[in-house]
């Protein structure tokens, strides 16, 4: 029974070997560059939000100071950014964090992290098609809403107000057009994405001659009086400002911080650049540098748009909805909101391309691996796309938007995100502490190792097995103690643990700094004792990291400030991930049990890393018999088919065209 359970146990994470020196084979049409990748992160990142969140965060949280908030926030995402760029570099392969997961952690957690990318994408593409669809029909006066809520209301709870056919055509319009080749997709991208940057230059500009500083340093004194005016009082004595205390930070550096937690998701979408890993021609270093010029760029415009509306126009008069056509009305540029407009839509329609793109990629990557239906896989001779994922989840994505209420379901993606993010950090963490190759080792010899650890395991006595267990533990120890020179498996080890130990106790933290807030300003002697303990925990975690060695093995791109930047980026994740509601959490969960019904009654036993095994476990066992026989007739003699092993559990060369 516990041979059954740690068996079990094995098979869960097992993890995915990558042939390195197999890089360019690749199913998929690779015709992308460092351009393509370029445009795609800035086009699927900087979508519509640019033309809203601007306003609705500087009315409500920063004030002028929102230009520190997205510094912040563009910080912080850089940091998960960093991490994607360098495993990219390392394993330019289709999956992005489900397949750095799957080489790194084992297959159930890059299962999830695949499971909850495609619940991201999916939401993220039915919410934008109808955003796209609801500006578009503002635009044209809006015909569309009267007519579909004429005809065809919907009230039921869950469901939206009226089926909307336009986002639906716009969602399937798309996904034919991935269908028909990813050249011809890039090309539509970059077209649109060059749109919406020359409006957003031609808003930044415009800002800048017309702004006036003065807007970043209004008096208290002024916001009462508009407080007065806006709530028509009649008593003005003790009134206090609606809009915080004037000046840069009329909010506090606490509402700098709380516009920043808001502008993050701002830059979520640079991730779909790491699933063309065999889309690109040179992917070890067009993806860390396409993901890197993306974010600078999108950091760049957000920073630009924000400093430019709240010069403008004073930040408590913006229009939380239409903010940039309200600020071109303010200053006497009515007409320019037809060109914001026109870049909006464009915008909307990158970001939309940008969350189908990479949809399909993660779901071929998981069908080619066995752990979703292999019919997933399936990839187009001519155009050399994977058509039956592209359109099956096109079309889901298509009745989410034509039914569904999405607004409830939209922090769904966030948790997808963000774990994502994390884990993604934990990998490049485990893998820069590995064993010089550890990636790089072939097939053949991580099964062997693997199936003579079952072997030795099943032959051992309890003694023997107590024994080794506590030469481990002693080996362990001395590795704590005196780190080797070079990574060692014991070292890698070491590392591991404290990592696992470090999510726990931030884990830990971000529930009690969320939870119980009122009892650390109360400062309650229990809730700073826990925060002490696990404060001493989480630096003695890190000061074992840091004490460890690193590989020798260096890439096109790698994270710097290694450990302190991917443990700072767990935490920003982690604590995102918390602030997050309960009902969010509950959708999650059944999300999740979904996805383990399909992992455990299918994936799982489907898995390619599996077949790989059961064919090793059989050509070890062809080469046991042979070899018997061949000492029963020939004592000491070689087995002359010494290399059946070898050529049972080579890799598989699943990538080539």
């Amino acid at each position: 029974m516990l041979e059954q359970l740690l068996s079990f146990g094995r098979s869960l994470v097992r993890r995915k070997v990558v042939d390195l020196s197999n890089l360019e084979d690749s199913k998929l049409c690779r015709c992308l560059g460092t351009i393509d990748l370029i445009a795609l992160g800035v086009g699927s990142t900087l979508g519509a939000g640019v033309y809203v969140l601007a306003g609705e965060v500087a009315k409500g949280d920063s004030g002028p100071s929102i230009v520190i908030s997205f510094l912040i926030a563009a910080l912080a995402s850089v940091m998960a950014g960093l991490c994607y760029a360098e495993f990219g570099a390392r394993v330019p392969k289709t999956g992005s964090a489900y397949l750095y997961s799957y080489v790194t952690v084992g297959e159930i957690w890059a299962f999830i992290t695949g499971w909850n990318l495609i619940l991201s994408y999916v939401i993220g593409t039915s919410s934008v098609a109808r955003a796209w669809s609801a500006t578009f029909d503002e635009m044209i006066g809006g015909p569309i809403e009267i007519f579909c809520k004429t005809y065809f209301s919907m009230n039921s709870p869950g469901l939206a107000q009226y089926p909307d056919f336009f986002a639906v055509c716009l969602i399937l319009l798309l996904s034919g057009l991935l269908s028909f080749g990813v050249k011809e997709s890039a090309w539509v991208n970059k077209v649109f994405t060059s749109i919406n940057v020359l409006v957003l230059l031609f808003v930044i500009i415009s800002g800048f001659v017309k702004g006036d500083t003065h807007n970043w340093s209004i008096s208290e004194e002024t916001l009462i009086n508009v407080t007065i005016a806006t709530r028509n009082l009649s008593v003005t004595a003790n009134v206090s400002s609606d809009y915080g205390a004037g000046g840069f930070m009329p909010y506090g550096f606490s509402g700098t911080l709380a516009g920043a937690a808001t502008c993050f998701y701002a830059f979520v979408g640079f991730d779909c650049i790491a699933t063309t890993g065999e889309e690109v021609k040179n992917p070890q270093r067009a993806i860390p540098i396409g993901i890197v010029v993306s974010l600078t760029v999108c950091f760049l415009a957000y920073f630009g748009v924000s400093a430019a509306l709240t010069l403008m126009m004073p930040y408590y008069l913006l229009d939380e909805k239409s903010p940039l056509p309200m600020a071109f009305e303010y200053v006497g540029w009515a007409p320019a909101k037809y060109v914001v407009a026109v870049g909006s839509l464009c915008a909307l329609s990158t970001s939309l391309l940008g969350s189908i793109f990479p949809m399909p990629r993660v779901i071929y990557a998981m069908a080619e691996d066995g752990v979703l239906f292999k019919a997933l896989a399936r990839i187009n001779p001519k155009t050399k796309t994977p058509v039956i994922a592209t359109m099956s989840s096109g079309v889901v994505a298509a009745i989410m938007a034509f039914l569904f209420d999405l607004k409830a379901l939209v922090d769904m993606m966030s948790i997808g995100t963000l774990l994502a993010y994390s884990l993604v950090a934990v990998c490049v963490l485990i893998l820069r502490y590995q064993p010089d190759g550890a990636l790089e080792r072939q097939a053949s010899n991580g099964e062997r190792d693997y199936l003579s650890s079952e072997e030795g395991e099943s032959d051992m006595t309890e003694s023997e097995s107590h024994l080794n267990m506590l030469k481990m533990g002693s080996s362990t120890l001395q590795t704590v103690l005196h780190p080797p020179a070079s990574p060692s498996e014991h070292s890698s080890s070491v590392v591991n643990m404290s990592i696992g130990v470090l999510v726990l106790v931030v884990c830990a933290v971000s529930y009690l700094t969320t939870y119980h807030i009122s009892s650390i300003l109360g400062v309650k002697v229990w809730i700073l004792a826990l925060l002490s303990v696990c404060l001493l925990i989480f630096s003695g975690c890190i000061l074992l990291v840091c004490r460890q060695p690193q590989t020798s093995k260096k890439v096109s791109f790698m994270v710097p400030l290694l450990p302190f930047l991917p443990i700072l980026s767990i935490f920003v994740n982690i604590y995102l991930m918390v602030q997050l509601s309960g009902d969010t959490w509950i959708r999650f969960s059944v999300w999740m049990a979904v996805g383990f019904l399909i992992y455990f009654g299918y994936g799982m036993w489907h898995s390619v890393e599996r077949q790989r095994q059961l064919q090793a476990t059989a050509g070890n066992a062809t080469t046991t018999t042979q070899e018997n026989k061949s000492n029963q007739e020939k004592p000491g003699g070689m087995d002359p088919e010494g290399n059946d092993q070898e050529r049972f559990i080579c890799p598989e060369k699943t990538s080539q065209c």
